[in-house]
């Protein structure tokens, strides 16, 4: 049961980390520009593919690995999505434009 919530955590981690930070793919500088939309888009779904993988490692420790259809699949897309809401919304409408 902990190592579940360790991958929600883990998730809701790495939902909001594209917007908390200004580096591009997490690693690299940005210049004086900042980083646009589509870099932010590019690093969720990256991270979303992260977080899947280490989930499934995890299930794997535990037991087999259960098959899963496209909605399994779309829940955790959306679930994901969800989790990144705080840091879309401290990104674009809640911090001030000089900040």
């Amino acid at each position: 049961m902990t190592q579940v919530w360790i991958v929600l955590i883990l998730a809701f981690t790495a939902a909001n980390l594209p917007f908390l930070l200004e580096r591009r793919l997490l690693v690299l500088p940005v210049g004086n520009s900042g980083k646009n939309v589509g870099w932010r888009l590019l690093e969720l779904v990256l991270l979303y593919f992260i977080v899947g993988s280490v989930a499934w490692l995890v299930e794997k420790n535990i037991g087999p690995v259960q098959r899963q259809n496209w909605e399994f699949y779309a829940t955790t897309v959306c679930l994901f999505l969800v989790f990144a809401f705080p840091g879309f919304i401290y990104r674009y409408l809640w911090r001030r434009k000089g900040a």
